[in-house]
C-alpha cells in the first residue's frame, strides 16, 4: 500500500495517534502536512513546537512534510493552512481529522461552554477542515477523508457527554458526506481508536497502556485513506484488533389507534427484534420501512 505523490494533512498531528498516521503516511510514499495547535489536552496554549518536532522525525527518515499551527476551530487558519499545502504540493489527496481535546466532567457539573467548546474542536474542526478541501477534491474526482470518532460517541462513557456527543456527530457527517462525494470518488469513513495517548492517560491501570501504542491503530487509518478504501465504515481498532461498528434499523412493527402508547410499551420487544435488521443505505430508508407497513395494513 503505497501513498507516492499523494498529499495528506492529518491534524492533531504532533503526537500520540495523529503523530503516528502521519508517520505512516510518510513512510509510504506521501507528502504531509502536520498540523498540531500544540496546546494542552483541554484545548489551552498553543505552539509550533510538537508539529515541527515531527516533522523533523519524518524527514530524517527521507520523507516529505511540513509544520502548520492552525487551530481547527478558525475557519480562515484551516484555509491559509490549505493554500500553503496548495501553494506547495499542488493537491491535497487526504485529510486525517484527527484533532481533538477533552473537559470530561458530569453533564450536572459541566458547565455550557465547556460543552460547546469540545463540540467546536471535534465536530466543527472537522467540518472547517473538510470544507476547505472539499472542492479540490471534487475538482480533482479523488479524496480520501477519515473523522475520528470514539466508542464514547457510539456507545456512551461516563462524565464525557460533549465529547461522546460530538464524536457521534462526526458519524452523521461522514454518512451524508460519503454519499454526496460518491459520484466525484470522495470516500470518507470514520475510525473510532483505542490507544494510549495523553486523551487516555488518566486511565493509568485500569487498561494495559503498553499493549496500546497508536501504532497499533495506524493500520486500519492507512486502509481507509487508501486508493482500495471503503466508504461509509465505521472501523474500529485498538491493540491490534480491528472491528467494524454498524448504525443498523430493525424491521419493526405498525401500531395505530387510540392505545397506539400502551401498544408500544407491552410490545417493545417485538419493536426491538432485531431479526432482519439492517444497515440503512441512505436516511430514506426509515421512511420507506415504515410506509411499507402501511401499504400492507391499506391492502388487506
Amino acid at each position: 500500500m503505497r501513498f507516492d505523490d499523494r498529499v495528506a494533512i492529518v491534524t492533531g498531528a504532533g503526537g500520540g495517534l495523529g503523530r503516528a498516521h502521519a508517520l505512516a503516511l510518510a513512510a509510504r510514499g506521501a507528502k504531509v502536512v502536520v498540523n498540531d495547535l500544540g496546546g494542552a489536552r483541554d484545548g489551552s496554549g498553543s505552539s509550533l513546537t510538537a508539529a515541527q518536532t515531527v516533522v523533523a522525525e519524518i524527514e530524517a527518515l527521507g520523507g516529505t512534510a511540513m509544520a502548520d499551527g492552525a487551530s481547527v476551530t478558525e475557519p480562515a487558519a484551516v484555509q491559509a493552512m490549505v493554500d500553503r499545502t496548495m501553494a506547495a504540493w499542488g493537491r491535497v489527496d487526504v485529510l486525517v481529522n484527527n484533532a481533538g481535546v477533552l473537559r470530561d466532567k458530569t453533564f450536572a457539573k459541566m458547565e455550557l461552554e465547556d460543552f460547546r467548546f469540545v463540540v467546536d474542536v471535534h465536530l466543527m474542526g472537522a467540518v472547517n477542515c473538510t470544507k476547505a478541501v472539499w472542492e479540490i477534491m471534487r475538482a480533482q474526482n479523488y479524496g480520501r477523508i477519515v473523522m475520528t470518532t470514539s466508542s464514547s460517541g457510539l456507545y456512551g462513557n461516563f462524565g464525557q457527554a460533549n465529547y461522546g456527543a460530538a464524536k457521534m456527530a462526526l458519524v452523521g457527517l461522514m454518512q451524508t458526506l460519503s454519499i454526496e462525494g460518491a459520484k466525484n470518488d470522495i470516500r470518507v469513513n470514520c475510525l473510532a481508536p483505542t490507544a494510549h495517548t495523553r486523551m487516555t492517560e488518566d486511565l493509568g491501570a485500569a487498561l494495559p497502556l503498553d499493549q496500546l501504542g497508536p501504532e497499533l491503530v495506524t493500520p486500519g487509518l492507512l486502509h481507509l485513506v487508501s486508493e482500495d478504501a471503503p466508504t461509509r465504515c465505521i472501523l474500529a481498532a485498538g491493540a491490534g484488533g480491528f472491528e467494524r461498528a454498524y448504525v443498523t434499523l430493525t424491521q419493526g412493527i405498525r401500531i395505530t389507534g387510540e392505545d397506539a402508547p400502551e401498544q408500544v410499551a407491552a410490545r417493545f420487544t417485538e419493536i426491538s427484534d432485531r431479526a432482519d435488521e439492517i444497515v440503512p443505505e441512505m436516511g430514506a430508508a426509515q421512511g420507506m420501512i415504515e410506509l411499507g407497513k402501511l401499504q400492507k395494513a391499506l391492502t388487506r
